[in-house]
């Protein structure tokens, strides 16, 4: 019914107002359930603020659910002692050539998989799926001694080896990521017309033209999308740093919560500090790119 008062014949052909009833109990319980949900998923962050703002006498003598010994030193002190400047500028090293090499590599996948068909078509993206849900862990030992055999030029790596190199991570993170990013765009450009291509055939285009002057014009929302994903994830990533650096000044800004930690004790105080200013970038980046995060979500649900 699209109004609140419906009408309803009767046996001697009269009609009599039936009132719509708004099932209000279920509502309330919707509402009820998602401020509650709400409220546990921000619990951890609003304690984690709570507590980069307050001495550790202060939470040591009252304990951490007390309130007062308000202070800011904790995020100068966070920011001196980790040399977040540093591995700032290491998770830029990082993120931003991995973001790019698999942006560009998952495309140039994608483009074939969607413009042309052949008998392995399906086998090689779902490949490329199946990487992707091998557990991390199980390729530690392999990877490890992969990139410790491996021999590269001084000017790459200190060490001589992939190991302990910024590549390392650069590699490892772009693997990862380029089986998602390649069925999201492969769904994308099997949703461009035809006609496009065949137009372009017509005045001789070659298939790297229709690649780069077509096809990735054409891929901007969806690139746009996933870079602002790939951007969050890699700059997350934790594992893979703390296994395949050795260098502590290589670290990048997640791994350098490591230096917060002292040798008999924590300041969790300190460490609550340090993990709010690494979090802020994220934050940022989703608030001004939340479009490009809600359409990276559903990015290919209807395409294809």
């Amino acid at each position: 019914m699209s109004t609140a008062v419906a009408t309803e014949a009767t046996s001697a052909g009269s009609k009599r107002p039936v009132r719509a009833h708004k099932p209000m109990g279920r509502k309330f319980a919707l509402h009820a359930f998602l401020i509650v949900i709400s409220v546990a998923w921000l619990f951890p962050v609003l304690y984690a603020i709570l507590s980069s703002v307050r001495t550790y006498a202060y939470t040591q003598k009252h304990g951490y659910l007390s309130f007062g010994g308000w202070t800011f030193d904790n995020y100068q002190k966070a920011w001196q002692q980790a040399d977040f400047t540093q591995h700032f500028v290491n998770t830029a090293y990082i993120t931003i050539p991995a973001v790019v090499l698999t942006l560009f590599l998952s495309s140039c996948m994608a483009f074939v998989l969607a413009r042309y068909s052949f008998r392995l078509n399906l086998t090689l993206l779902g490949v490329f799926l199946a990487a992707n849900l091998l557990p991390q862990q199980a390729l530690l030992i392999p990877l490890f001694r992969m990139f410790r055999d491996i021999h590269v030029p001084f000017w790459i790596s200190d060490s001589g080896t992939l190991l302990n190199s910024y590549w390392a991570l650069i590699l490892v993170n772009t693997a990862f990521q380029t089986g998602f990013c390649t069925f999201v765009l492969s769904n994308y450009m099997k949703a461009l017309p035809r006609e496009l291509y065949e137009a372009a055939q017509v005045d001789g285009a070659s298939v790297v033209r229709q690649f780069f002057q077509l096809t990735l014009p054409l891929c901007r929302p969806p690139l746009a999308a996933l870079a602002t994903l790939e951007v969050a994830w890699i700059y997350n990533e934790f594992f893979w740093a703390t296994v395949l650096l050795q260098s502590g000044d290589k670290f990048p800004i997640t791994s350098s919560l490591n230096n917060l930690r002292g040798e008999f004790f924590t300041d969790n105080n300190l460490v609550a500090a340090g993990s709010v200013v690494v979090a802020l970038p994220p934050l940022i980046i989703f608030f001004l790119l939340q479009k490009q995060f809600v359409a990276g979500l559903t990015l290919g649900a209807t395409k294809g």
